[in-house]
């Protein structure tokens, strides 16, 4: 994928036609053989994976790219609806929701197939996380949350030196830069995040977590834009 999202208004285009391609992935995760029954859709399930991976890493790359150009519009999101901003962290979602989504998953799946689970049987899907995958997951989730406390703790000073420019008694330039830094760090984590999940799952799992996810994703901003197109017309 091509484009350097230059500014609010160039990375709006974008994001329009990422999360158009971000449809077209999902449908193929979804027609994929659930449980893998051959060596081969192992590998096909692994290829999808990384395929979903890499367009997440472009949608990374080039907001770090128009960040730099124009960093007051990443943060006013002229392209997410009033619900999706409503619900940002730093500019974005919240990393740790990766963790509420994976236990939700886990646990309906779970409680969906608990009668052959209770039988010895395996599902191998999200409801059937071994004791190691639970207890990474948690061991993630907490180094998580430090990094977002960390990262929130660095935009609340930004926040409270916002005085500064508006007397004048600070280089924009250099204060500005600053809230760069802060948007890459908190990207840089939503990434991580996504892919150290992904990498201790197995591709069945993997494959239903990001269904999931862009399913939250797709959900959200469906309401989100269905709601204001209500509110502009009323």
């Amino acid at each position: 994928m091509n484009g350097g999202g230059g500014g609010g208004g160039g990375f709006s285009n974008f994001y329009e036609t990422w999360l158009n391609q971000l449809h077209h992935l999902v449908r193929q995760l979804t027609a994929a053989p659930r449980p893998p029954t051959t060596p081969d859709h192992h590998c096909d399930l692994d290829e999808l994976v990384g395929k979903v991976m890499s367009h997440y890493a472009e949608y990374y790359r080039v907001k770090s790219v128009a960040a730099e150009r124009d960093p007051l519009a990443m943060f006013a999101t002229p392209w997410a609806s009033a619900l999706e901003r409503s619900l940002h962290w730093i500019a974005d979602w919240r990393p740790t929701t990766v963790f509420h989504l994976v236990y939700s998953e886990s646990s309906i799946l779970f409680e969906s197939h608990i009668i052959d689970i209770l039988r010895g049987l395996r599902t191998g899907d999200l409801g059937d996380l071994s004791s190691s995958q639970f207890r990474r997951v948690s061991e993630l989730q907490c180094d998580t949350v430090r990094e977002e406390n960390a990262i929130m703790e660095e935009f609340s000073e930004w926040q409270d030196s916002a005085s500064e420019l508006v007397n004048a008694r600070a280089d924009v330039n250099e204060k500005i830069g600053r809230l760069v830094t802060t948007l890459r760090k908190a990207d840089d984590l939503r990434l991580r995040t996504v892919r150290s999940v992904v990498e201790l799952l197995t591709p069945q799992q993997a494959v239903e977590f990001l269904i999931a996810a862009a399913e939250l994703q797709f959900g959200v901003r469906s309401w989100g834009v269905d709601h204001d197109r209500h509110r502009g017309s009323q």
